[in-house]
C-alpha cells in the first residue's frame, strides 16, 4: 500500500484537502472530468498496451450465460473501452448500461468508440453506490479498472449492489491495476507509477497532475482480493485471477441459482 505522504503529495497537487477526500464522489468526477480529453491515448500509452489486453481477458472470465438479448451493466464504465470485447465474446447481449460518474468520460466515449453502437448502450451519470438499479435486473457486471477509486468501505457496498442487481445464475467480471508484490521487477513498476507518469504529465500535459493521481489510486489500491472476500460475503462465487505478475488482478464468478 502507498505510503500516505505520497498520497497526501498528490492529493495536494490536485487540490484535495486530505487523504480521504481523493475517495470523495466529487473528487473522483472532477479528476476523470478533467482526464477524459486524453484518457484512452495517456492510459494506452503508458500501460504500454496492457489495459487493453486485460480488458479482453476481464471479458473472457465472465462464465458463459445462457440465453437470449442479454442485458447487463458496466459500471465505472469510463470510455467503454470494454464494450467492443463484450460484444465480440457474446453476440447475444443486447444491452448495455454503463454507469459513471464522469460525463465527460461517456461523451469521450461515445464520440470516440460506439457512436454506431449507441442503440444498444443507454448511460446513468451517478455514483453509482448511490443508484437506483433495480434487484436481479442484470445477466452481466463487469468493471474494467475504476475499482482502485474506492475505499474499502465504498467496495463492500459495490459488493453488495453487485450481488443485488444479478439475476441468479448472473455472471460478473471485475479487473483493476494492482501492486505486485513479490514480483522481481516490482521497484522498476514503482517508478513507472510513482515517477514516471507524473514526468510525462508535466512535460506533455502541462502539469495537471490528475493521470498521476491514477498511479497514486492504483498504488494505494493493492489487489482485488480484499474485494474478492466481500463478494463471497454477500453470497456470489468468486476466483481471483493475477495477469502479468500481478500488475493486475480479477475477480469473477456468478450469482447462484435459487433455491
Amino acid at each position: 500500500m502507498v505510503r500516505s505522504w505520497d498520497l497526501r503529495r498528490q492529493a495536494r497537487g490536485c487540490g484535495a484537502r486530505d487523504v480521504q477526500d481523493i475517495y470523495d464522489p466529487s473528487y473522483v468526477k472532477g479528476v476523470f472530468d478533467r482526464c477524459s480529453g486524453r484518457y484512452i491515448a495517456f492510459s494506452y500509452a503508458c500501460s504500454l498496451g496492457f489495459t487493453e489486453r486485460w480488458r479482453r481477458q476481464s471479458v473472457e472470465a465472465l462464465s458463459p450465460i445462457a440465453g437470449d438479448a442479454l442485458c447487463g451493466y458496466d459500471l465505472m464504465a469510463g470510455t467503454g473501452e470494454v464494450w467492443p470485447h463484450l460484444f465480440k465474446a457474446k453476440p447475444n447481449i443486447e444491452s448495455i448500461t454503463a454507469v459513471d460518474i464522469s460525463s465527460g468520460m461517456h461523451r469521450r466515449a461515445m464520440k470516440r468508440l460506439h457512436a454506431m453502437r449507441s442503440e444498444k448502450i443507454d448511460f446513468i451519470e451517478d455514483d453509482v453506490l448511490e443508484s437506483a438499479l433495480p434487484d436481479e435486473s442484470a445477466d452481466f457486471v463487469i468493471s474494467t479498472f475504476g475499482l482502485k477509486t474506492f475505499n474499502l468501505d465504498q467496495q463492500e457496498k459495490l459488493a453488495s449492489l453487485t450481488a443485488r442487481v444479478l439475476k441468479p445464475g448472473g455472471v460478473y467480471s471485475f479487473i483493476e491495476a494492482s501492486d505486485p508484490k513479490g514480483w522481481g521487477l516490482r521497484p522498476l513498476y514503482l517508478f513507472h507509477l510513482k515517477r514516471v507518469l507524473p514526468l510525462v504529465e508535466k512535460t506533455m500535459l502541462r502539469g495537471a497532475q490528475d493521470f498521476s493521481m491514477i498511479g497514486a489510486y492504483c498504488m494505494n489500491f493493492g489487489d482485488i482480493r480484499p474485494f474478492a472476500e466481500k463478494l463471497e460475503e454477500e453470497g456470489l462465487l468468486a476466483e481471483v485471477r493475477p495477469y502479468f505478475f500481478g500488475c493486475a488482478t480479477g475477480v469473477s464468478g456468478r450469482k447462484p441459482e435459487s433455491g
